[in-house]
């Protein structure tokens, strides 16, 4: 069987899956735009990786602010569209094409492969009510959203329609899908590597740049996200430090996380999020005892997670977090906002602790709660990580559904019932 996968920051989603169909014997090529790709090499061992390089901005027709989104999606579907005809020419005609739906990538694959079967990951459809659009209303979307949206979802239909299935990672995710579509798309998470996520009563980690060595007999209050910004409820957990230090004054509070912006409203050049946030809040914090950390190495931010005394994750309802999964993996106590899609996986005195995203006071009390009394939790600790091992665990349940997936799509396995979702 041939796969090729594309994604622009290649290997993205593709992750586990990619080279585990190489591993199997499958000719796998992976493409993405060239910066990303070569910045990974080394991520997908025995897949064939290439690049695509994307015309200088400056270089394209400027249209207005409505129609930005569906001319850059238009101009990279080309482009894309060129490097999958090279490799067509090369020789390598794939029986299966897997593509993520943003961006525009996927919109020519099924004209420049039309014997090949399309595979989209669907990773989010926009929607003007009941979504991330309104939610937060200290940043307006403005009056022509609902034009913009149209705009925006335009190069998704467009690859929706040419596809032959697609996968999404939650059924909150799955139900902002068109209905003439929904059918074609399994629910299947990603996965998570329960065996390297998991807790371990001696971890430790050496805070990078400092000379501190933080054990789980600390009270570590952990915050993980890609960037500081308000999709991600950055700005309402910078609010609730001030009463957290109040109501916990030993507590080291760590945040791991970027300046860019991910999903929220872009800054005037040179600002902040974070910056913004120290601006309010600053003057109020011991910042002894908060540490901004903006990288980390994976077994170190595995480390983290398993010396957290509390986890507080929060998002606008949009595309769930991969950090959610890990830190219920590893065992922590997870304070999250309730918010769609987190409460299909984090679910209050269950698994998790559930707060309102707009109330810093009611995080403070969460976090207090958590530090005064960990054994009380000890049991909702444990049934977090359960949820994740017997859902969402990568060797178990979700690389076996999506490699089956794939492998139907090629005609090599019969279709089989689907499994429930997580």
């Amino acid at each position: 069987m041939k796969v090729l996968f594309v994604h622009q920051n290649f290997p993205g989603q593709y992750r586990h899956v990619a080279p585990r169909l190489a591993a199997g014997g499958h000719a796998v090529l992976g493409l993405g735009e060239e910066p990303n790709v070569r910045r990974q090499l080394g991520a997908t061992p025995g897949v064939k990786c290439l690049g695509y390089r994307m015309p200088p901005e400056e270089v394209a027709a400027k249209p207005g602010v409505l129609g930005r989104s569906l001319e850059s999606a238009l101009r990279r579907a080309g482009v894309v569209a060129r490097a999958a005809a090279r490799i067509r020419a090369g020789g390598f005609v794939p029986d299966v094409v897997c593509a993520h739906i943003g961006w525009g990538e996927a919109i020519f694959l099924k004209d420049v492969f039309p014997e090949a079967q399309l595979q989209l990951y669907c990773e989010f459809f926009y929607r003007p009510e009941g979504s991330d659009v309104g939610f937060d209303p200290e940043f307006p979307s403005g009056k022509d959203v609902r034009l913009r949206l149209r705009l925006m979802n335009a190069p998704l239909l467009l690859a929706l329609q040419a596809c032959d299935a697609g996968l999404t990672a939650t059924r909150w995710q799955h139900a902002q899908l068109p209905a003439e579509f929904s059918a074609r798309v399994s629910v299947v998470h990603e996965g998570i590597d329960t065996q390297r996520v998991a807790p371990r009563a001696d971890a430790e980690l050496q805070l990078p740049g400092t000379g501190l060595r933080l054990t789980a007999r600390e009270q570590v209050v952990t915050y993980t996200t890609r960037n500081f910004e308000p999709y991600r409820g950055f700005h309402i957990f910078m609010r609730a430090l001030p009463e957290i230090q109040r109501r916990c004054p030993r507590a080291r509070i760590v945040l791991v996380g970027g300046d860019r912006v991910s999903y929220s409203p872009r800054l005037p050049e040179g600002q902040t999020y974070r910056a913004r946030a120290l601006k309010e809040v600053g003057h109020k914090l011991d910042m002894d005892r908060v540490h901004f950390l903006p990288w980390l190495a994976y077994e170190q931010y595995v480390s983290l997670l398993q010396i957290s005394a509390a986890h507080v994750y929060l998002t606008y309802p949009f595309v769930l977090s991969w950090s959610l999964l890990e830190s219920m993996a590893a065992g922590c106590h997870v304070i999250a906002s309730r918010t769609a899609p987190v409460e299909e996986v984090a679910r209050d005195g269950e698994n998790a602790v559930q707060v309102d995203f707009f109330s810093p006071q009611e995080i403070a009390q969460q976090v207090e709660r958590a530090l005064r009394e960990p054994e009380k939790f000890r049991e909702m600790r444990q049934r977090a990580r359960e949820t994740v091992v017997q859902g969402y665990d990568l060797e178990r349940h979700c690389l076996p559904r999506q490699l089956a997936l794939i492998e139907q799509l090629a005609g090599l396995s019969a279709p089989a019932a689907p499994a429930p979702a997580p």
